[in-house]
């Protein structure tokens, strides 16, 4: 299993090798709403990072992890506006078990454009097709409730809760939600996962100029 920058590209998004240079963009787009009411921090094991050194310090952090070979981040390219709105990653990579998990996060106006969707689909056929993986696992907060039912819709095995697992950058306790798909599972998860990114809508939401 070898684990290796690349681009990946789909209808509404394209994954590229997260670098500096996207630092702007995500800022803008993952930043607080003004009130501070509504923030995509809250459930994230990235938020400490973020709230202590703002999203160069994350995106930073994240290419020290990917020299150390734990982590392979990409960036989320809103394709019409061509501008990052979000990050995915290969993370807790065990090359001798062809075990990956795949973490996201991306921007409040931007979580029900499609793009989302497409970003899993194109991280899980790269790492079932390409990385030749025999499980793809995702664990989720159990008080997030957006990105739970994002995960089922896909059709994700629930296989438990690791409870009390961290706490989190506000000092809250997080249990996490384990799922995962097998490569056994891929061919039937990867048809309904089509069949969900054809409803997606024609034009992806874009960011102001």
């Amino acid at each position: 299993m070898n684990i290796q920058p690349i681009t990946l590209k789909g209808r509404l998004t394209r994954l590229e090798p997260l670098s500096e240079a996207h630092i702007p963009d995500l800022d803008f787009a993952c930043k607080d709403s003004p009130d501070g009411k509504r923030t995509i921090w809250r459930y994230l094991l990235d938020s400490r990072t973020y709230r202590t050194g703002g999203m160069s310090g994350l995106v930073k952090e994240l290419m020290t992890r990917q020299q150390a070979g734990t982590d392979l981040p990409f960036a989320i390219i809103d394709v019409k506006s061509d501008k990052a709105v979000g990050t995915t990653r290969f993370m807790e990579i065990e090359t001798d078990n062809r075990v990956v998990e795949i973490g996201t996060w991306i921007g409040l106006d931007f979580q029900r454009a499609g793009l989302n969707l497409e970003s899993k689909y194109l991280m899980l056929r790269h790492a079932f097709a390409t990385l030749k993986v025999i499980r793809v696992q995702f664990k989720i907060d159990h008080r997030n409730f957006g990105s739970l039912d994002a995960i089922e819709r896909i059709r994700a095995y629930r296989e438990g809760i690791l409870r009390n697992h961290i706490i989190l950058a506000d000092g809250t306790v997080r249990s996490s939600v384990y799922y995962s798909i097998l490569e056994s599972e891929w061919p039937a998860v990867e048809i309904h996962i089509q069949n969900l990114t054809a409803r997606a809508p024609a034009e992806p939401v874009t960011l102001p100029a």
